[in-house]
């Protein structure tokens, strides 16, 4: 009887999410906590990429708007987080520079954000009540991992369980027991500051000498220039999925410190993603981040098919600050299917409108054979929070904390991103 009654219950909670405007959430709480005594940039003092005295399009300071999306309509409920498996330290290596172009798309004006069909709806609601379900019967706590996504779950950071013998490196919940390096600041990133119900901490990452050319950003992540070896779940696969809870908490983007002049900035701003299998830091083979398109920064997913070949790029319409307020937690996700050159951007498991920024077939996956699969290589890395993992470069620093990364082997399904959003959520 107690799970018919909480059938009926997410029913009711779903079907009010639908209705829901898409923008943002309750007031959100301001950033807390600072790692190690060390003091974060304001947002408020962020600054156009052309000069450092425009302080308004990109730096999104306008304050934390109170807003209503579909988290805010119902009530809070108890939390705890869902135990799960530690694994292995992270490998490091060297590399050299490069940059991802994001092409010259003609974007139209914004369209209107597509709502969940009714059968993504119905697969989250199923998706919930199993996870719930599973873990009362079993005495866990809140869960925090849907189960039909557990299986291509090749990765997953919390940042609540540090290496016993060494905490600047954070275990992998996932599948691979892939461990990665908290880079440069160490286990300092950790700060309580939990995206989510169930979660205590998130990470920090941030840039440390915004005029200086060096290698000190706070960023995380695993290399190998021969290849990652437990990341091979990503060898010739045919989709992928990121997804993570993202709170902006300084200026972005960040002063290019390995420029000479005082008023270029990153034309990127790093979440996170998988390297290729060529990659010397920076390329990738599946990204969640933000970029400098036609003249506009956007939330992107970045994807390349082929190791060396072309990458594709779909932005999200919407201007990335209301995607992203500043000191508010959001919950984004990236979908890549490299058989059908198709990629997808969701808010708080709601899809973003958008844009590819390349016509014809960058992917190559024209003609046979079939399907179209990515390069058959081991991934050289994760990075999170910036480029090169390896720390022999700075690169796209992203003044943010992070929480929950979670990285699939496939394509999460609409009804699957929605239900891991609301599965976990701190209000709905």
């Amino acid at each position: 009887m107690r799970f018919r009654h909480l059938s009926v219950l997410t029913t009711l909670l779903l079907t009010t999410a639908l209705t829901t405007p898409l923008s943002g959430t309750a007031t959100a709480a301001q950033p807390t906590g600072t790692a190690a005594g060390t003091q974060l940039p304001d947002p408020a003092t962020a600054t156009e990429p052309s000069s450092r005295a425009a302080t308004a399009r990109l730096a999104g300071t306008a304050g934390n708007p109170a807003s209503t999306d579909l988290t805010t309509r119902a009530t809070t409920r108890a939390t705890s987080g869902l135990a799960a498996r530690g694994m292995t330290p992270a490998t490091s290596g060297t590399g050299t520079v490069a940059r991802e172009a994001a092409g010259n798309p003609q974007a139209g004006p914004a369209k209107a954000e597509p709502a969940p069909a009714t059968d993504d709806v119905e697969a989250a609601r199923t998706e919930v009540e199993e996870a719930r379900a599973e873990a009362a019967g079993k005495g866990w706590g809140w869960p925090t991992v849907l189960p039909g996504l557990r299986r291509n779950l090749v990765a997953h950071y919390d940042f609540e369980h540090p290496d016993p013998a060494n905490p600047a490196v954070e275990q992998d919940r996932g599948r691979s027991g892939t461990g990665i390096t908290l880079v440069n600041g160490g286990a300092d990133m950790r700060v309580r500051d939990g995206a989510h119900r169930g979660s205590r901490t998130s990470v920090q990452v941030r840039q440390v000498s915004p005029t200086t050319a060096s290698s000190d950003d706070w960023k995380a992540g695993v290399y190998s220039p021969t290849g990652v070896p437990t990341l091979n779940a990503f060898n010739a696969v045919r989709g992928a999925t990121i997804m993570g809870w993202f709170k902006m908490t300084g200026q972005n983007p960040s002063p290019n410190s390995n420029s000479a002049n005082p008023d270029d900035f990153y034309g990127a701003i790093g979440l996170a993603g998988v390297l290729s299998g060529n990659s010397q830091g920076h390329d990738v083979r599946a990204l969640l981040e933000l970029i400098t398109v036609n003249g506009e920064m956007r939330v992107v997913a970045l994807g390349r098919r082929v190791d060396g070949g072309s990458s594709q790029t779909f932005a999200a319409d919407r201007p990335w600050q209301e995607i992203l307020p500043p000191g508010e937690w959001v919950f984004l996700a990236a979908t890549f299917d490299y058989d059908t050159a198709t990629m997808r951007l969701y808010k708080n498991g709601r899809p973003l409108s958008g844009f590819s920024t390349l016509t014809g077939d960058p992917w190559a996956i024209e003609g046979p054979p079939e399907p179209d699969l990515a390069s058959p290589t081991d991934p050289r890395g994760i990075k999170i929070g910036g480029s090169y993992p390896q720390n022999n470069r700075e690169g796209n620093p992203c003044n943010c904390r992070m929480d929950s990364l979670m990285f699939l082997d496939r394509i999460a399904t609409p009804g699957q991103v929605l239900a891991q959003y609301l599965l976990v959520a701190r209000h709905w």
